[in-house]
């Protein structure tokens, strides 16, 4: 069984140790809010709020985001109104492309804009 969300949130917080009240305070929350979600009493935050704390924790949100299932607004915004974003989505999903296939395609990605 794969971390729950708010076990991996506890674990980049201790790793750069902030408490979770410097870390509430942070993001604009009560710590108890904190202390809830890490415990898997509350459901994971919204994306943008997922964001924001990887800000302050300082690492990449990528994880954490896909432990939550769920998109930030931006990334929403610009997938939803585009018809090659959505199609290229879809053409990925149906090959049910592997972590290492991402990565792949990323780095494609890259070499595309060189």
């Amino acid at each position: 069984m794969s971390e729950s969300f708010g076990t991996k949130l506890r674990e980049y917080r201790r790793r750069v140790g902030m408490s979770q009240r410097e870390l509430a305070r942070r993001i604009g929350r009560d710590f108890s809010y904190i202390s809830k979600v890490e415990n898997d009493r509350l459901p994971p935050p919204a994306a943008d709020t997922v964001v924001k704390i990887c800000e302050v924790l300082n690492i990449e949100p990528n994880e954490l985001l896909a432990l939550t299932g769920k998109l930030p607004s931006d990334v929403r915004l610009s997938v939803s109104t585009s018809e090659s974003a959505q199609r290229f989505l879809r053409e990925a999903q149906e090959l049910a492309l592997s972590e290492e296939e991402w990565d792949s395609m990323i780095q494609s990605l890259w070499r595309l804009r060189e």
